[in-house]
């Protein structure tokens, strides 16, 4: 997925030693990852820090573009909606698709979910495509 330049991503990159190392797969136009959070990466007890819960909902938006378009995207506008506490220690799945693009603008989505298919966050976002050459 990444290229060497990106390993050191704090969500995806194999490199980063305190990084999520998240690991997606894009099936059906629908990327999707799974993935047990730490006790490191709570706020509450018991609960994901709400900025780990972001970072994986963006991550998810981000790599999609990236699997389906080849492209690389910048955040432009990131709306989370939390439904229920993210929690640590239990498996979670993170999926993300787009809804429309307009030019270089693509709208998307991601979702949290619980084994047993409860939503615990979701975000609506606003990436535009971008040339890092």
């Amino acid at each position: 997925m990444a290229d060497s330049g990106d390993n050191y991503c704090f969500a995806c990159g194999k490199e980063n030693p305190i990084g999520l190392h998240l690991e997606f797969e894009l099936t059906d136009d629908i990327l999707t990852a799974k993935k047990i959070l730490a006790r490191e990466y709570q706020g509450y007890e018991n609960v994901a820090h709400g900025g780990i819960v972001t970072t994986l909902l963006d991550e998810a938006m981000c790599c999609y573009i990236k699997e389906k378009f080849d492209e690389r995207a910048m955040t432009g506008r990131l709306n989370i909606r939390y439904h229920l506490p993210t929690p640590v220690g239990q498996e979670l799945t993170i999926t993300a698709g787009t809804e429309s693009q307009r030019l270089n603008i693509l709208t998307m989505n991601s979702k949290i979910t619980l084994p047993d298919g409860t939503v615990t966050a979701e975000a609506s976002a606003k990436f535009a495509l971008v040339s890092l050459k």
